[in-house]
């Protein structure tokens, strides 16, 4: 698995502000939960487009937007019901830190109707409730204020499918899609990203003492670690995939994670289109 480096992330700044320049935007919006991935997208989007970091850049300069009451960079703070109030503080002390903006739109509102009209649902399909309402609340804002929706999924997540369809998977563009959960952590050491946020047991905080490691059954380490061997065995033969896979990790594991990856690939595959002849 590759180190991540000053370089790496270089590289994403610089992707960052080519793929938006060229779809016709030049300011952003990142929904900010308080967690390490947000927070690393944060971090990257303020350095592509802070007012002086961006007006550096001569090939951009034209495209800063003048209006002093906004900034080219913004996050977006959605609690629901269940957030925890350490990831908002968190959240808002990377903020700070990072002198980026913000705004709180909570969705609180949104989840009380859903509980009222759904009083039998289960955690995970409130969570997903929840996830879609800020996908909307995010989209709202880049129609609102011209500004393009940034990801924050990383590799990890998405091999899994571990995220909502049309909630925290939707964006425009997304920056660490290609690096593991591993190495997000690498790259939030290299953007100074605090340690409050860091240390914390991941977790997409969508309902009370929920975690990643818990949902998933095993930590991201050795999660990655199956991945990157799943990736890079290729082959069409699922059975002798899995029968390699089996060579090098426990069987449990290799059922656990493979089933996932194949009962949640329909998340990230194109929509299938009628193609008449």
């Amino acid at each position: 698995m590759q180190t991540i480096t000053d370089a790496h992330k270089k590289m994403l700044i610089k992707f960052l502000r080519e793929s938006v320049t060229k779809r016709g935007f030049h300011k952003i919006v990142v929904g900010l939960s308080g967690g390490i991935d947000s927070a690393v997208v944060a971090a990257l989007c303020q350095e592509a487009f802070s007012q002086e970091r961006y007006s550096q850049n001569q090939s951009y300069e034209k495209r800063i937007h003048k209006d002093t009451q906004t900034t080219n960079c913004k996050v977006v703070l959605m609690p629901s019901l269940n957030s925890s109030q350490s990831s908002i503080q968190d959240a808002l002390e990377l903020c700070q830190k990072l002198n980026i903006e913000y705004e709180i739109l909570s969705i609180q509102g949104f989840d009380e109707v859903f509980c009222k009209n759904h009083p039998n649902h289960t955690a995970l399909a409130r969570g997903n409730f929840c996830a879609r309402m800020r996908m909307a609340t995010l989209y709202h804002v880049s129609q609102m204020e011209q500004r393009l929706v940034i990801g924050t999924s990383n590799k990890s997540e998405i091999m899994l499918g571990y995220g909502t369809i049309f909630g925290d998977l939707a964006c425009a563009i997304n920056p660490i899609a290609h690096l593991y959960k591993t190495q997000i952590y690498q790259l939030a050491h290299l953007l100074g990203i605090p340690r409050s946020i860091i240390d914390k047991p991941p977790s997409a905080d969508l309902y009370q003492g929920q975690s990643d490691e818990k949902d998933l059954g095993y930590n991201y380490s050795e999660i990655d670690k199956f991945l990157e061997s799943y990736e890079q065995y290729h082959t069409n033969n699922i059975q002798e995939k899995k029968a390699y896979l089996q060579s090098l990790y426990p069987s449990k594991m290799v059922e656990s994670l493979m089933n996932r990856i194949q009962k949640n690939a329909f998340k990230t595959e194109p929509i299938e289109r009628y193609s008449p002849n």
